[in-house]
């Protein structure tokens, strides 16, 4: 017989090795390490999630060397800016009083707490959905904050006003950048190891912290009183900073349900005919990179033409109830109803709706979306009576023909179809079912 003892749920090589001969005889077999191997090792406890790399996600290192490399870049650049601030304040002025340099600190903070709250009253609902452009736009909102306390102190008269902004943009950096990396710390834990995770990744950050603070106390000396060679170091560190971060962002492979990939992921299977769906490691470059509005982007994708979650009073529904009865009639057993209207399909929750039937009504709301633009994504054609209801057919064919055969290959190719991260609005309908 024999027995052998493994780290980390039986990844890599015995530790130690027991076994039984027939003869009875006991024969220990024990693997020792070396001291320097058992210190390293107790050093890298403190920094990596136990268990590592099986308790973890395929990408969480490249994620984490690019955003602690970021970080290093974010502290260096953060030690030039507070240098520059302090001189804007009046530090070393005999003409500066301390009153007067803690009511514009007061002021700075004060206007930040609100932008934060505000941040999180409008896009608070999006952040879970859209971690990954969140979480790029989060830094780069930081930059901006940056850049404007550097600015600052060239424009005396604005001061004040560039220093308020600048803390509003740090305030939704800070909000944006800590519900991300929540939901990314969900995505990186396979063993329930949320915390544990969330606790090394803190770890990690202090010492990127430290390291950074100690460059940027060298840089901020190195650079004093020469603006040339601070800007020229500013702006290479912002540059590396933009990177870094666009790195870290491209090599997350989310395997949860956002509108954008259920779109992606709705295309690829037709492009494949009904075959396959790409992989969540595929999708990465496809994704959108930042968070922009309608309104700056070049064409919009098929999800934005889906209102998920729509309240049903806001809707044109007639004079009488006919319009709901044959809403009704048309999805009869489903737990939502589709309408098309003002280019828009909306679709109306049944209040017992679950994560299922939710991904469900949003696959068939793109499917229609699909089907009334004529094969020209997202671009909704002008269509009448007789064209919506052709369209509305084709896609409730669709449906009861392939969507079975595409939620097995989204779970064939590993995404999380119980995690949907649609971000549906709060309002719910109430019908009776027909199951007949």
């Amino acid at each position: 017989m024999q027995v052998e003892e493994y780290r980390s749920h039986g990844a890599g090589s015995p530790t130690a090795l027991w076994q039984w001969k027939k003869g009875g005889q006991e024969v220990v077999f024990a693997r020792g390490q070396s001291a320097s191997i058992g210190a390293l090792q107790k050093v890298a406890s403190a920094f990596l999630p136990e268990g590592y790399p099986s308790s973890v996600t395929p990408d969480y290192v490249s994620f984490q060397v690019w955003d602690t490399l970021q970080g290093l870049s974010t502290y260096i650049r953060s030690m030039i800016s507070t240098q520059v601030l302090l001189a804007g304040f009046g530090v070393g002025e005999a003409s500066k009083t301390a009153a007067g340099a803690t009511f514009q600190w007061f002021l700075r903070d004060f206007t930040g707490m609100l932008g934060g709250i505000l941040f999180t009253l409008y896009q608070g609902s999006s952040l879970d959905s859209n971690a990954k452009q969140w979480r790029l736009a989060a830094d780069f909102i930081n930059d901006l904050a940056m850049l404007l306390d550097l600015l600052s102190p060239l424009f005396p008269n604005a001061f004040l006003t560039m220093l308020c902004l600048g803390s509003v943009l740090r305030a939704v950096t800070g909000t944006a950048s800590g519900a991300t990396r929540a939901a990314l710390t969900q995505h990186f834990a396979l063993r329930n190891n949320a915390a544990d995770i969330s606790a090394k990744e803190g770890s990690q950050e202090t010492l990127a912290t430290i390291t950074g603070m100690l460059l940027g106390m060298a840089v901020a000396r190195w650079t004093a009183g020469h603006v040339v060679l601070m800007w020229t170091v500013f702006l290479s560190l912002t540059a590396f900073h933009m990177y870094a971060n666009f790195r870290a962002v491209r090599s997350l492979c989310l395997t949860s349900i956002s509108p954008e990939r259920a779109a992606l992921l709705l295309q690829s299977f037709r492009d494949s005919t009904h075959e396959s769906v790409l992989e969540p490691h595929e999708l990465p470059g496809l994704e959108t990179v930042l968070p922009l509005p309608r309104q700056l982007r070049r064409s919009a994708p098929i999800s934005d033409h889906v209102v998920l979650g729509a309240r049903l009073s806001a809707l044109r529904l007639g004079p009488c109830a006919e319009t709901l009865h044959l809403l009704q009639q048309r999805y009869r057993g489903e737990m939502y109803l589709l309408l098309y209207q003002d280019r828009l399909v909306h679709v109306i929750l049944h209040r017992g709706a679950t994560p299922a039937h939710i991904l469900q009504s949003y696959v068939h709301a793109l499917r229609l979306v699909e089907a009334l633009s004529g094969g020209l994504r997202g671009f909704i054609l002008e269509k009448d009576e007789s064209g919506i209801d052709a369209a509305e057919l084709e896609a409730a064919v669709w449906m009861t023909e392939y969507y079975d055969t595409f939620l097995e290959k989204l779970q064939s190719k590993s995404w999380a179809t119980d995690k949907v991260l649609l971000a549906p609005r709060e309002w719910r309908a109430s019908w009776k079912i027909d199951t007949s």
